[in-house]
């Protein structure tokens, strides 16, 4: 387990907290394993009755763009974890609460519409700057943002990458709830609690109802050979560098 992914187990609540403060809980590939293992382990635990992510301040910023920028180079030799992360998401037989404070950047955002409830502190931003990175949607979003928001709002959060507000998220049916910053971690684990209190098996037959894992696997399956094809683009290529040389990317001069 790593350092900067926090787990306590209390009252059938399993709690997740990203704690890599000092780089906004950018994921890491060891991360990212870290966070598959618990979900996956928390299916053979029976006394895990609900799941509870929330990071130290920020949620997350997203992917770490340095690791990002060396895989596009070839450089990464271990095995990519957010596969595995986002598949044991889309099995999780669990129900997922997440409690999302200050920025959730990128899978930050598109997690969220894997977990069954999801309250926003009021300082929350949500982004979905794929395409600012050259890059596609993840995580089935490309499926289930549209369907949460609708195409025409769904577009334009990918296309152009613009944060919304917990206000905004919440009307649009992101999210549940929009609380105040003080009292967010204590409602999301008065909720869970509630959740852990319901009949589990009911819970899980539900949520198999809901949402298909076997759609959401072939939806990712479709966005993975995209988001590796589109990591060896020249528009990508100078997407990280501009992101090293902290300037304005210019795409305008490339072919797509």
């Amino acid at each position: 387990m790593t350092e900067y992914v926090k787990t306590a187990k209390e009252a059938g609540i399993q709690t997740v907290t990203l704690a890599r403060p000092d780089k906004k809980n950018a994921l890491t590939n060891e991360m990212y394993g870290a966070l598959a293992d618990i979900i996956e382990g928390a299916e053979e635990d029976s006394s895990v009755r609900v799941l509870l992510f929330r990071g130290d301040a920020d949620f997350t910023a997203g992917n770490d763009v340095g690791e990002f920028a060396a895989l596009a180079k070839g450089q990464v030799k271990s095995e990519p974890q957010s596969t595995r992360f986002l598949h044991s998401l889309a099995r999780s037989s669990r129900p997922i609460v997440a409690a999302v404070r200050g920025r959730a950047v990128g899978v930050g955002t598109t997690m969220l519409l894997h977990c069954d409830m999801v309250l926003l502190g009021e300082d929350a931003l949500l982004s979905t700057p794929f395409v600012s990175l050259a890059l596609v949607p993840e995580a089935a979003s490309s499926l289930l943002m549209p369907l949460r928001i609708g195409y025409a709002r769904a577009y334009e959060m990918f296309a152009l990458g613009d944060a919304i507000d917990a206000r905004t998220a919440h009307a649009w049916g992101i999210a549940n709830k929009v609380l105040p910053i003080e009292t967010l971690y204590v409602e999301a684990t008065s909720l869970a609690g509630r959740l852990a209190r319901q009949p589990a098996g009911s819970l899980s037959a539900v949520k198999r109802l809901m949402r298909s894992p076997d759609v959401l696997a072939a939806q990712m399956a479709m966005e993975g050979a995209q988001f590796g094809a589109r990591l060896q683009t020249a528009e990508a290529r100078e997407a990280f560098t501009a992101f090293a040389e902290r300037r304005a990317p210019d795409f305008t001069k490339l072919n797509s």
